[in-house]
């Protein structure tokens, strides 16, 4: 794992240098660039060394006969059956890296080698034959990849902040980003908080020759439009048995000791079963979160993880480590947001970065996590609400006009009302629009108020659904609701929020985080399943629960689903008021131009009294403000 940087186009190697310093924090253990001046090349690494951690697996890496030059951030997992494929057609290696395995695939494949891969990866691929730079990500969007160009030509880096090194940039925000962390807490790919800064989106390639952008393609999509056909319920159990055994072995391979995440809920706990089964020799060494329990017993429903944990840890003989977070973890939030590049309103990133910090403390260098697991079998509150839907949807439209109407007179002083509203709050749409509106954490009728001069104008006419409809038009209309909204969930809240955290957080620390549950078989293979095998009545992840249940506590299996987040209401009431006060002061929200102060005190206010609930909202405004003063004050 990695950090890479780049351009094509009249830059100088002070740029490329100044870039790499910039994402150092992502390859503690090695750095190199390359810049060729006549072609106005130039390439960047920063390398945490995990498979062939000696020098001979040092990049940018040529391949023998100087044809291709690499800079690669991640990993690819079935490097060595690629290996064997290619030592058979007379290719030699001077490592055992898997970046040199990549850079020779290319050279025997070309382009249609980026459907073999089955691994996490953004790269960038120099080929001196027909002066082309490939830059490509992986399918599901493990690993990030920013890009921008302008007059002078064309960059890219693992994080936007590489970016902002060269001072040609345009830092105009962009109102649609505003518009998105507002109404989901993140901002859907391509867009970024900048005009000029796009998301390479997952499963997609470009091609930039002559410093400019030749040519953007999709090579990879999550089959989530088709269906096993017959498949019988000790079939789709025992293969899901399979498929994630098989990924976790495939993501166990490494130079370097690897440990896990274990929250205790179903997924960290099925991946840290399967790890130490693939390696019986040694104790797992697994770390997970301690909350603040009197902060968590001030949030209605708020369940801890740590009994979990040490209940899975004890039942498999496993090591854990413990954080132990308090108040104070709020003090990172400002940390969090530089290394996040993006406002997401959320604080879980701070566990992650905390539990990374521990880990690498122990001498971790790979963490496996379980992430993706609600996202390819379902178990979010959205999906249960979802497939309760036909018990009220084919009501006549007068009536869910009077559900909705209601949804909107309901204070939200307890989890259930919150839920409640949430689920009515939209009855009165068509399927694919209410569908959407899960994802919302503002109605769209809220957001014009919180607009000021500099973006209002702008966001007259866009509505924030329009993103996600664009995403939704690429699945046929017979596709189910409920693998529509996986779609969403994969190709979005994953991509573009959670994974984007996990690596970030676990990047600031020197610290590789895996997802063997989104292995790009497992995730076909579980896209494709028959929904009832998902999501089943009240239960959700319903195959995948019943594939563990000869080696999991039921009692783990099938525990109330928590988030993997803080207390954020409790903090919004106390730890963050000062910050709210500062950050969201007349004076701030004026100079800034972005909100208008009247909208954004009177949400606040709405929220102190329990008539609406806007704490993430809240926490959203604070986040954009910090990102603000972060990147953009402090690059003028």
């Amino acid at each position: 794992m990695c950090g890479i940087s780049g351009f094509s186009g009249s830059f100088d190697k002070e740029l490329l240098q100044k870039m790499n310093a910039t994402i150092a924090h992502r390859g503690p253990d090695d750095s190199g660039v390359w810049f060729n001046p006549a072609l106005s090349i130039g390439l960047a690494h920063q390398r945490l060394s995990i498979i062939d951690i000696s020098s001979a697996g040092h990049q940018p890496m040529w391949d023998k006969n100087k044809h291709a030059i690499i800079v690669f951030n991640g990993e690819i997992y079935n490097y060595l059956e690629i290996k064997k494929d290619l030592l058979k057609s007379g290719f030699h290696f001077n490592s055992t890296s898997d970046t040199e395995v990549l850079l020779n695939c290319y050279l025997h494949k070309g382009v249609d080698m980026l459907t073999h891969l089955n691994g996490i990866f953004s790269f960038a691929l120099w080929d001196t034959r027909n002066r082309t730079l490939l830059i490509a990500r992986d399918g599901i969007g493990v690993k990030p990849l920013y890009y921008t160009h302008n007059q002078k030509g064309v960059l890219f880096s693992s994080e936007l902040k590489a970016l902002l090194a060269e001072p040609s940039i345009d830092r105009t925000i962009n109102p649609i980003a505003i518009q998105s962390y507002l109404t989901y807490l993140w901002c859907p790919s391509p867009h970024t908080m900048l005009d000029s800064v796009k998301k390479l989106e997952p499963g997609h390639a470009m091609i930039i020759k002559d410093k400019m952008i030749k040519k953007q393609w999709k090579f990879y999509d999550i089959p989530f439009n088709q269906t096993i056909k017959n498949i019988s319920l000790q079939d789709a159990v025992d293969q899901t048995r399979h498929y994630i055994s098989q990924a976790v072995k495939r993501q166990m391979i490494a130079d370097v000791p690897v440990g896990a995440f274990l929250s205790g809920g179903l997924d960290s706990s099925a991946v840290a079963m399967f790890a130490q089964h693939w390696c019986p020799d040694k104790k797992l060494q697994c770390f997970t979160i301690a909350l603040n329990q009197k902060e968590l017993k001030a949030c209605d429903g708020a369940t801890e993880d740590l009994p979990y944990a040490k209940t899975l840890a004890k039942h498999l003989g496993l090591d854990l480590h413990i954080v132990q977070a308090g108040p104070e973890m709020i003090t990172h939030l400002e940390k969090m947001i530089y290394h996040l590049d993006e406002p997401q309103a959320d604080p879980a990133p701070i566990n992650v970065l905390m539990i990374s910090e521990l880990a690498r403390e122990q001498g971790m260098k790979v963490l496996l996590s379980g992430a993706g697991g609600d996202d390819i079998f379902t178990g979010y509150r959205r999906h249960f609400a979802l497939v309760h839907e036909k018990y009220w949807m084919m009501l006549p439209q007068k009536i869910r006009n009077m559900m909705a109407q209601f949804s909107q007179n309901l204070s939200p002083t307890s989890n259930f009302k919150r839920r409640l509203s949430k689920a009515l709050q939209y009855a009165d749409l068509d399927p694919d629009d209410r569908l959407i509106r899960y994802f919302f954490w503002l109605h769209p009728d809220f957001l014009p108020t919180l607009y000021g001069p500099l973006i209002k104008d702008q966001l007259h006419c866009v509505h924030p659904s329009t993103l996600l409809k664009a995403t939704l038009s690429n699945l046929s209309k017979e596709t189910p609701a409920l693998n529509k909204m996986l779609y969403l969930e994969g190709k979005h809240f994953l991509a573009d929020h959670n994974l984007n955290y996990t690596d970030k957080m676990g990047m600031a620390a020197g610290v590789e985080i895996r997802v063997p549950l989104l292995d790009p078989d497992l995730v076909s293979f579980a896209a494709r399943l028959p929904v009832q095998y998902k999501q089943r009545g009240n239960v959700g992840k319903w195959i995948f629960k019943k594939a563990m249940e000869p080696y999991l506590p039921k009692k783990i299996i099938y525990r109330p689903k928590t988030g993997f987040g803080a207390p954020l209401r409790y903090w919004i009431r106390n730890q963050l008021r000062p910050l709210i006060q500062d950050l969201l002061s007349r004076e701030s929200i004026q100079k800034r131009g972005i909100f208008n102060y009247s909208g954004v005190a009177r949400l606040i206010e709405m929220d102190k009294h329990g008539s609406i609930d806007a704490a993430y909202p809240i926490f959203s405004l604070v986040c954009i403000e910090m990102w603000c003063r972060i990147f953009i004050d402090e690059k003028k």
